[in-house]
């Protein structure tokens, strides 16, 4: 059976739902644990066969198309070590906020992963695929795995977790990317920092995922970023059970039992002054996957 020509995947964003750093490598990188949680927030990345070459294309000018961007790099990757295809046209629909912690260029970068899987009928094996989703950037082994997933060192050791919570969450995006090399520069981490390593509940109940949330970047960025611990009290206020910012931030999420309170809550937060149109702030309520 001849493979398409063309194809096209949904790429979720992510809540991190915890996350702490520590441990300052001699690269420089940082290593983390972070409980991650794919939820119903989506690009579109369309991945078609061209002759030669690779090409990608993002609505959104704020997105760069060359070879800095993650599909790009996804696509060179795969066809270094793949030796197919010749050539590669990406084209992404973006939704997903940039700057916002939501993992958007990471899942748009796995999608392109398993877009040239589909047009070349070639599966890396399991190791393979990983190594070439770290090469590209921290959290795309996360969305290989496409699953709630224990994600710890850069991003590259991905264990999924058993998960029976369903929940909704508001997701508030402030009129500001938060940039991620400052953030952890102002964590100060030094290389004797070890982990807190505190235990994980089973994820069965309503409180262990409530009990969970916890961001180390966000008393970080207290000062200089007022506005994020402002936007967790309205989330709270608006009947959230717990709040807290994704990744290394902007964006800011309420986690709420059910879509209709989650609903209420951000119609709330919009009568507000804070989120009056043309002020920059963005909403979006989501369930997990």
């Amino acid at each position: 059976m001849n493979s398409p020509s063309c194809v096209a995947f949904l790429a979720p964003a992510k809540l991190n739902i915890s996350l702490e750093v520590y441990g300052k490598r001699p690269d420089g990188y940082h290593n983390i644990r972070s409980v991650m949680v794919p939820v119903s927030l989506y690009d579109e990345v369309v991945v078609e066969e061209a002759e030669d070459g690779i090409a990608v294309a993002v609505a959104d000018r704020s997105v760069p198309s060359d070879a800095s961007n993650t599909c790009h790099k996804a696509a060179r990757i795969f066809m270094e070590r793949a030796g197919v295809p010749r050539g590669v046209r990406i084209s992404v629909r973006k939704r997903i906020p940039t700057e916002a912690g939501l993992g958007g260029g990471s899942s748009d970068a796995a999608a392109t992963f398993r877009g040239l899987m589909a047009l070349t009928g070639v599966t890396p094996t399991g190791d393979a695929l990983l190594s070439m989703a770290a090469a590209v950037g921290a959290d795309v082994p996360f969305f290989m795995c496409g699953r709630p997933a224990l994600v710890e060192g850069l991003g590259d050791r991905v264990t999924p977790l058993e998960w029976a919570v369903s929940f909704c969450a508001l997701i508030v995006k402030p009129p500001f990317g938060l940039p991620t090399r400052e953030g952890y520069g102002r964590l100060r981490r030094g290389p004797g920092d070890p982990p807190r390593q505190r235990p994980l509940p089973a994820f069965n109940a309503w409180d262990d995922l409530v009990s969970t949330v916890g961001n180390d970047f966000e008393p970080a960025w207290a000062d200089a970023r007022p506005e994020i611990g402002e936007i967790k009290e309205e989330l709270l206020a608006a009947g959230a059970a717990a709040a807290g910012m994704t990744g290394s931030g902007s964006a800011v999420f309420g986690l709420f039992r059910d879509d209709e309170v989650a609903r209420e809550a951000q119609g709330a937060l919009s009568r507000k002054t804070g989120l009056h149109p043309g002020n920059g702030r963005r909403t979006f309520v989501v369930r997990n996957l």
